[in-house]
This record gives C-alpha cells, structure tokens and sequence, in this order.
C-alpha cells in the first residue's frame, strides 16, 4: 500500500490515467486530503467506483497523535504521533507573533550520536517519507484549527541522512494545491554532512540552511559529535562557502552552548575568527539539558558575554528564545520518555 500523500499531483495524474480515471480526479481528492478528510468514503464528489480502485491501492498516511502536552505559557506544544507501523515521533508546534511555526521530525530515531541530544539514544529506526513528514503538519494543524506557516527540520533524524524524502517533502510542501508553504519559511538543518550540503546547494532551494556546528575547532567537536570525526570544521566551510556562492543566500550556523565546554571566552574569539567574512548568522542555544547526560546549560552571564565577542567581531547572532522546556520540548526528549515508560525502564 502506498501513503497517497507521498505523491505528488502530477504522480497521481498519471496513476489515474493508466488506472482509465479521469485525471481531474485527482486534484480533487489531493484537496480533500489536504484541506477536508482523510477518510475516502467521505470525498462526496469522487465516484465509489474510483474510491474502491484508490483504497485497493493507497492510504492516507496522517499520524496518531497519542499524547499532547502544552507549555503552562500556552506558546508550545509537543505531540507524540505515531504511525501504522506502530513507531513513534515527536513534533513540536510554537507560536510566534508572526505566525505557527512547526518542527518535524524526518527519522524515526537518529544515527549521527551527538551527546547532548537525547534523539540518537538508540540510533536510528528508520527513515520518515516524504509524505509522513506531511502529515505531522496536517496532523498538528488539525488539532489546533490554525495554519501552521513555517517549518523547521530539526526534530528527530538528520535531514540529510533521509535526503531523498526530504527533498521530496520540500516540493510537496510549497505546492500550491498542497500546504503551500513558502520556501523562504522553511528551514532545513544538517549536523555537517559535507557531500549532501554540497548536493543540497546545487538544487539552489530558497529555503534557509542550518549547520548544527557547536564548537569551534576539531578537537572539542569531536567530543561533542561523532560526525567530526568523518568530516573536519574545514570542509564543513568549505562545503558551506560552496552553498553561499551557489544560492547568494546566508547560512545559519546553531551553537548550543554546554557549561565548562564551549562556552568559554576563547571559544567565542575562535569561532568569531572561524566566520569572519562569511554570509553567516549565529543562533546561541542553551543547551537542553537530559538526564542521560551530564551537560548542563550555560549561565545567562556567560550567554551574554558569548553574544557580545560576536558581536564585536562583526558576527551576526541572536540567543535562541527557550520555549517548552516544562514540557520536554528539547529534541527526542518526550519519545524518549514515553519508550523508557513503556518498558518499565
């Protein structure tokens, strides 16, 4: 059975046309998955003829939301979803002034091993399709009847270890017959896989790209993710510098800052050097602290001090607004948490 929502139109056009349907069939059964049911007996306007042909064929593939927690601020919420295969994931919905902002999950699970993120414990499951990346969205914007209008790729899995499917995702998602989400609302994160960034900007996508780097030399990376230890800080800005001349667009580079290890004066004056000159942003993130580990968050005086040597660098960089952290928004957390219950761990 395959999940009608990781087709696009034009794939089911052509199913219908060599199924002898009508190929306008099928824009209207996209609108009532996108925009009215996920059940097929309820498309009213679709013949039952070529609703029993479609359901011996398809499914409509939108995650059950098992549990959902809202932050006591009422600007977060975390949703476990889990689909037919019984495997869970987490999505997170924030709301901002400009709008619903929501970030996703592309693997059940993640390989890349980074020690402060509570998502690799256990490694990964397995891949999420384009078309289940899809429906957390339409599963979370359900729930609270609202638009959701920006996307990160930041939840569970690492994007580029699942680039096929989430490429695929980036083209369903801004069709106009679909979310109809734009591009430029869209960001799409990687730990530093330097053939897939390079991939990635030949694609020349307006979507923004975020390189999780976290320290600013090889030695202290490597300590805090396994993937230094295949690609070095040097070919991640090479790779970088690749993708700022191919698109003419401004990379965001995502620093959480551990108490005692990255955080430190000469660690801001190294990664300013590191960027100088560079079409860049830096987003500081207090680190979310887990139990499985024992990295703790920076003090906000440090934050600050870290903040401010960017600054005067000429760095561009914002600290990352905490939001959710009553309710384990942090990435992997909440999953996590449900699988050690379930276990009785």
């Amino acid at each position: 059975m395959i999940n009608i929502l990781d087709l696009t139109l034009e794939e089911l056009k052509n199913w219908m046309k060599l199924n002898g349907e009508k190929e306008f069939r099928a824009k209207q059964i996209i609108d009532w998955v996108y925009k009215e049911t996920w059940e097929f007996e309820k498309m009213s306007n679709i013949p039952k003829a070529t609703i029993d042909k479609i359901k011996q064929e398809f499914f409509i593939g939108i995650p059950e939301i098992i549990e959902m927690y809202k932050s006591e601020d009422g600007n977060t919420g975390k949703y476990l979803l889990k689909f037919n295969d019984g495997n869970i994931i987490e999505t997170v919905l924030m709301k901002y002034s400009y709008g619903n902002s929501i970030c996703v999950s592309t693997q059940v699970g993640c390989r890349m091993g980074c020690k402060f993120c509570a998502s690799t414990l256990g490694g990964v499951v397995r891949n999420l399709t384009s078309g289940e990346i899809i429906g957390e969205i339409l599963a979370v914007q359900k729930s609270i009847n609202e638009r959701i209008s920006n996307v990160v790729l930041m939840g569970s899995g690492e994007p580029f270890d699942n680039f096929e499917n989430v490429i695929k995702f980036l083209e369903l998602v801004n069709c106009s017959y679909g979310l109809n989400i734009g591009q430029r609302h869209i960001t799409v994160s990687t730990c530093g896989l330097v053939p897939k960034i390079k991939e990635f900007a030949d694609k020349k996508l307006q979507v923004t790209l975020a390189i999780s780097l976290h320290a600013p030399n090889d030695h202290m990376r490597k300590e805090l993710m396994p993937i230094a230890n295949k690609y070095s800080i040097q070919e991640i800005m090479d790779a970088c510098k690749y993708y700022i001349n191919a698109t003419n667009k401004r990379i965001t580079f995502e620093y959480a800052l551990v108490s005692g290890a990255n955080d430190n004066i000469e660690c801001a004056k190294e990664l300013a050097k590191l960027l100088k000159g560079m079409l860049c942003h830096v987003n500081l993130i207090p680190v979310n602290e887990i139990k499985e580990n024992v990295f703790r968050k920076s003090t906000a005086k440090r934050i600050d001090e870290f903040n401010s040597i960017l600054k005067s660098y000429g760095i561009e960089s914002t600290v990352r607004k905490e939001m959710g952290a009553d309710i384990n928004a942090a990435c992997g957390q909440l999953r996590r948490k449900y699988l050690d219950e379930k276990s009785g761990v």
